[in-house]
């Protein structure tokens, strides 16, 4: 019995110390590859060189605001909802705080959707990065999309 109590106390040892060496390995793994992923600084034209959206109906929504107040989870859907491409570089969004994000060169086709994340990470097409160490969005916020020439588009109030 002795040895039966002894050999279950090592097992349980040995899961507990398993788990703790993956979880810290993952937790330093998942920072080291945000630490390399962190997008470098694209500059942003001017406003007059930006290039204009394409003539028409133009329809881009905030779809939603997810995560607000945390930065590993704050996302910000946009949707176009018209029916031709849309030019989004030098388009913006802002908050009544000062916080704003000028989209790099990006055209967002019909029925696409592209996600801002606050945090750090490489952009992708239908991903983009701020960098931000600190939530840029909280609750009740009013958050406006701006295009080149500094129309708002779509505006979204964080729940």
């Amino acid at each position: 019995m002795s040895q039966a109590r002894r050999l279950l106390f090592y097992l349980l040892l040995n899961a507990f110390v398993s788990a703790l060496v993956t979880g810290t390995i993952l937790f330093f793994y998942d920072r080291a590859q945000r630490a390399d992923c962190a997008p470098t600084n694209v500059p942003s034209l001017p406003a007059a060189l930006a290039p204009s959206p394409v003539s028409g109906d133009i329809k881009v929504d905030i779809v939603s605001i997810l995560g607000a107040g945390i930065t590993d989870s704050e996302v910000v859907v946009l949707e176009n909802k018209g029916d031709n491409p849309i030019i989004l570089t030098g388009w913006y969004l802002e908050d009544g705080q000062g916080n704003i994000y000028t989209f790099p060169q990006l055209t967002l086709y019909k029925g696409g959707t592209v996600m801002v994340h606050t945090a750090s990470g490489a952009d992708t097409p239908t991903d983009l990065y701020w960098g931000r160490a600190a939530p840029a969005w909280q609750p009740g916020e009013q958050v406006g999309l701006y295009d080149a020439q500094g129309n708002l588009r779509s505006q979204h109030s964080i729940p």
